[in-house]
């Protein structure tokens, strides 16, 4: 979606709100997915030689757990405020994604929030002590070994973190 923010400077006469869904799915996330549409609401509002402009989101990810491979799935919300000169807008270092023409690219800026809030480990619970490098099993949930220093990982993949390690 796209909102003519300079053609919103020249003529708002009252504030410009919003409800809209973009597919992210298909974007490139560092670690996760949202695999349904983000539910935004966008508000313009123009204060004398100022304009106001808010962002809310709200997003289901979908994850492995950093520690132990399990299943992650939690609802991340952002909320912006951004204040911006009609001179601003067709700046080429704006924070937004602003085209030289003054047009905001709210699927864009959604993406990109996002990207900041979303934290790249995600983990299953806060206190998830991960996979056992012995047996492979989940720590605390079946895992009985005692590991010492001669244990060596039955799982390989494992192996080079005790290489790492000496």
């Amino acid at each position: 979606m796209q909102f003519d923010l300079l053609k919103f400077f020249r003529t708002a006469t009252k504030p410009y709100q919003t409800e809209f869904s973009v597919d992210l799915s298909g974007q490139d996330f560092p670690g996760y997915q949202v695999p349904k549409a983000v539910t935004a609401r966008f508000e313009a509002d123009l204060e004398g030689d100022l304009l106001r402009v808010e962002l809310s989101a709200g997003a289901e990810v979908v994850a492995e757990c950093a520690r132990c491979l399990a299943p992650v799935q939690e609802l991340f919300t952002v909320e912006k405020t951004y204040t911006l000169k009609e001179r601003e807008l067709t700046q080429e270092d704006n924070d937004l994604p602003i085209d030289l023409k003054g047009v905001l690219d709210l699927d864009e800026l959604v993406y990109q929030e996002l990207v900041l809030q979303i934290p790249t480990v995600l983990l299953c619970s806060p206190d998830c002590l991960g996979l056992c490098p012995v047996c492979g099993k989940k720590k605390g949930a079946g895992c009985t070994c005692q590991e010492s220093e001669d244990s060596a990982p039955a799982d390989p993949r494992l192996s080079i973190l005790r290489q790492l390690l000496n």
